[in-house]
């Protein structure tokens, strides 16, 4: 019974600490007034969210079946911008359907990356429906699709943004998940943001990172930039989640542009590891950039400039085949010990 009390006593403890204030709206709302917020530019669709229009028009097809039959569809689920506008947090598979659907509106049909109507296509049920497109039906027809309801819930602006990330992530159901940069990118929006992607595209960085042709697309470069940002100016208050240290230093750094000092600063250790590893940062036989060896050596490098040091590339170059760097740069070494220690590492061997 001991046990039991105490399991329960360390579960309470956790739901006081991570419980955060989660405040939601909810509406039954129509086809019509779902697709007309979304052509007037009520609710918004990010940018991130361009890699998810994967759905081919059979799947979509079975969507419009399904409101046309009056099978449930799952909500919509959206958060609450400062302008009151709606961002699409699950459902962008949904929502550009319908759009897809209706396609009266090219502007719209080019945003959700399609040229044309849908026509629909291999419905098993309504089979007269097949090769038909919205603007074929009886006006009839056309209203009772409209007039269908959809059920949607609505994070409103009482809760903070630390609680719409972790939403993204639980809901983000599309066919293409997003990674945690590019929700990142969708919450933490700013000045900070752009700055972020507008250095990620200089030679230099693309010279020394190199990535999976996967990533090459969904927020990986800007994370990796995000992570030589928090480790170099804030890795003394690094503790054990990667993934939350970035979010809270995006988070505090939102709304400020990056300071032209730390830019320089970038672009001096990019250049100097451009020149150290002219065919990428990577180890042994593989192309690819780890992330741990990239957080090392730049931000690493970056203090031991601070420092006054001349870097020697060869030593760089050498650095990379370390065996105690290795050893702490290596999976399953993101602890604060390991963080700070390969850091110092690296900035003491370049001294």
């Amino acid at each position: 019974m001991t046990k039991v009390t105490g399991n329960f006593s360390q579960l309470q403890q956790q739901l006081d600490v991570e419980r955060r204030l989660v405040s939601f709206d909810s509406y039954d709302m129509t086809i019509k007034q779902i697709y007309d917020m979304f052509a007037e530019g009520h609710i918004f669709v990010p940018p991130e969210y361009q890699r998810q229009f994967v759905w081919d028009a059979v799947r979509e097809s079975e969507l419009i079946e399904s409101v046309f039959l009056g099978i449930p569809v799952p909500s919509l689920f959206m958060a609450t911008n400062a302008d009151a506008t709606w961002e699409i947090v699950d459902g962008v598979q949904r929502l550009s359907t319908v759009a897809h659907y209706i396609g009266d509106n090219s502007d719209l049909l080019e945003s959700i990356n399609r040229k044309g109507a849908l026509e629909l296509d291999k419905l098993e049920k309504l089979t007269t429906l097949n090769k038909q497109k919205f603007e074929d039906l009886p006006k009839s027809v056309q209203l009772m699709f409209m007039t269908r309801p959809i059920r949607v819930t609505v994070l409103n602006d009482k809760s903070d943004l630390s609680v719409r990330f972790d939403l993204f992530e639980r809901l983000n159901t599309g066919g293409i998940l997003l990674t945690n940069q590019e929700i990142r990118n969708c919450i933490y929006r700013g000045k900070f943001n752009d700055s972020l992607k507008k250095i990620s595209k200089i030679d230099d960085f693309k010279t020394v990172v190199r990535l999976r042709e996967s990533d090459s697309k969904n927020g990986t470069a800007e994370e990796y930039v995000l992570r030589y940002m928090a480790y170099l100016y804030n890795y003394e208050n690094f503790e054990k989640s990667v993934k939350g240290f970035l979010n809270d230093y995006m988070k505090v750094n939102s709304e400020k542009a990056l300071p032209a000092k730390k830019a320089s600063m970038f672009k001096q250790v990019l250049s100097v590891l451009a020149i150290a590893f002219p065919h990428g940062l990577s180890r042994g036989q593989s192309t690819i950039t780890p992330a741990n060896l990239f957080e090392a050596i730049s931000v690493g490098t970056a203090l031991a400039i601070e420092e006054g040091v001349q870097i020697d590339t060869q030593k760089l170059r050498a650095l990379v085949a370390d065996s105690e760097l290795k050893k702490i740069t290596t999976a399953g070494t993101n602890n604060k010990r390991m963080v700070t220690g390969r850091i110092h590492y690296v900035r003491d061997y370049l001294k």
